[in-house]
């Protein structure tokens, strides 16, 4: 049986809801954000980027929709100053078998302050809790690989560009 999910939860002070119509202005923002510094070589007028990762983005979100049945799709929050405040994405494929990350974005100027950790933790106890492995795709240099392997992903087969990494269930019994 897949994993369900609620459509909002709480994870160690992170807040995780479903995506609304009115998150996608947010999400189309933070498709840019994520792939600002690879376009940053081109010689592209910022209009053009921004269409360029717009329509990226369009063609992403349908591709997910449309070949993952029982995929989650939250918006991540936090309390800030001026009340919850969107800070990412996280997509999870609850598979009947696995336990799929299939995207998870932070903005770039609040990467490397443990909220992709503390999502990990979380997806992988949850795994862990139902018995289910784990798998996921990233490009081989993404920085983000070391966060996987900490968390007990094994590099499997390149796919394509990307890099399958799974990781099997642990359980955790008490002694």
């Amino acid at each position: 049986m897949p994993l369900e999910l609620p459509s909002s939860l709480h994870v160690d002070g992170l807040h995780l809801r479903d995506i609304q119509s009115d998150d996608y202005p947010f999400l189309r923002n933070l498709f840019r954000d994520l792939r600002a510094r690879e376009l940053s070589v081109t010689d592209w007028p910022q209009a053009q980027k921004d269409g360029f990762c717009d329509s990226q983005f369009e063609l992403q979100d349908r591709h997910y929709r449309s070949h993952y049945e029982h995929a989650h799709y939250f918006v991540i929050e936090r309390d800030g100053a001026h009340g919850r405040e969107a800070i990412g994405r996280i997509y999870v494929n609850a598979d009947l078998e696995f336990v799929g990350l299939m995207e998870i974005t932070i903005l770039s100027h609040l990467r490397g302050q443990r909220i992709g950790s503390t999502l990990m933790h979380w997806l992988t106890s949850l795994a862990d809790a139902n018995g289910q492995s784990m798998r996921l795709f990233v490009e081989p240099d993404n920085p983000a690989r070391n966060l996987y392997e900490r968390n007990g992903f094994v590099a499997g087969e390149m796919q394509g560009p990307y890099l399958e990494m799974s990781r099997p269930a642990i359980s955790r019994i008490a002694t």
